[in-house]
């Protein structure tokens, strides 16, 4: 297959792999081959890239990766394309981008599919740039596609602080809904009020049901984005609008629920996942927010939080960090200028 690149590619390349299930000690410094470019793939040579939980999930062995992707974490990435594929027609040599990866993004070379890149906007760093994709993929297809929120309705997404947290609330707020989140402390809470929250309610502190019945005077909200699950999937249809819409990215604390309040308001409870979907999904969900979500980052109207830049040997650090849960925003790993 032919292949070009802006120079002689090294045959192998470091990674951070993980050795073993367990805790984020078994991340390690390996030596691996560079990838091979199928078709419509793209090399990145990364400078940046983002940590989530979904890595952390990998690493402790609850959460493998799909069949046919790199068993290496990393799941968004940020540098500069240094070799091309057949058929890529989108992006050339040189290109600064950010992208969605598969899985490998923890390495010096990362290969992603051209479609699931984007141009670095105008003004980011590679750091901010690698915070980008995971984040703004998820909510984008969650919130906007399958959520369907619209400017003037109320929305509530739990783990404010979190990546997707902050992301959401921005996001939200740059398109004209009242945001309402949930958040374990009230300095997060706090910060999620900094990003845009209307409501930013510590659920240690207060019932966030309790708290959404007062402010929206019973009415509730029409658009939930959770994560938790467990007895959060009941309290959110208590919080729910009639006929409001519950978004399900994760079941942290379980997927079992009584449904008799879904029937009584005529809920929608629906969900997905980002990782397994089609090179063809994942390409229509770049296409909208190069669209429609770049020219707000590129205005200046939304950025991503950044909470701490650990060097690429310190991952273990950074996957200590997203354990602790006192992150608020995105943990990134730099790998280059």
């Amino acid at each position: 297959m032919s292949v070009s690149s802006t120079s002689v590619l090294p045959e192998t390349m470091m990674v951070m792999a993980i050795s073993k299930a367990g805790g984020p000690e078994v991340l390690e410094v390996q030596k691996r081959p560079v990838p091979h470019l199928e078709r419509g793939m793209i090399l990145i040579e990364v400078a940046a890239a983002g940590v989530n939980r979904p890595d952390v999930m990998q690493r402790q062995g609850i959460y493998p990766p799909p069949a046919g992707a790199s068993d290496l974490p990393g799941l968004e990435v940020s540098g500069r394309v240094v070799a091309v594929g057949e058929g890529v027609s989108s992006l050339g040599l040189g290109d600064e981008v950010c992208a969605l990866a598969h899985g490998g993004g923890y390495a010096r070379y990362c290969a992603v599919h051209e479609t699931h890149a984007l141009p670095i906007p105008k003004g980011f760093s590679f750091v901010e740039a690698a915070a980008l994709p995971e984040t703004f993929f998820t909510v984008w297809t969650n919130v906007f596609d399958r959520g369907r929120l619209c400017a003037g309705e109320r929305f509530l997404v739990h783990g404010g602080s979190s990546g997707i947290g902050t992301t959401a609330i921005m996001l939200a707020k740059a398109f004209g809904a009242e945001v309402f989140t949930t958040a374990g402390s009230e300095a997060k809470c706090e910060a999620c009020r900094a990003l845009g929250a209307d409501v930013a309610i510590d659920y240690t502190q207060h019932d966030f049901v309790e708290v959404i019945e007062h402010v929206t005077g019973g009415r509730g909200v029409n658009l939930i984005l959770d994560m938790v699950g467990g007895p959060y999937i009941e309290r959110n249809y208590q919080a729910a609008a009639v006929e409001g819409r519950i978004v399900q990215i994760s079941f942290i604390q379980g997927a079992k629920a009584d449904l008799r309040l879904l029937m009584m308001k005529r809920l929608t409870h629906t969900g997905s996942t980002l990782r397994p979907r089609s090179v063809e999904d994942k390409a229509a969900i770049a296409a909208a927010l190069r669209a429609k979500v770049w020219p707000v980052l590129e205005a200046g109207r939304c950025r991503p939080v950044i909470d701490h830049v650990y060097a690429f040997g310190d991952a273990a650090k950074a996957h200590e960090r997203m354990e602790s849960s006192a992150h608020i925003g995105k943990i990134v790993l730099k790998l280059g200028d």
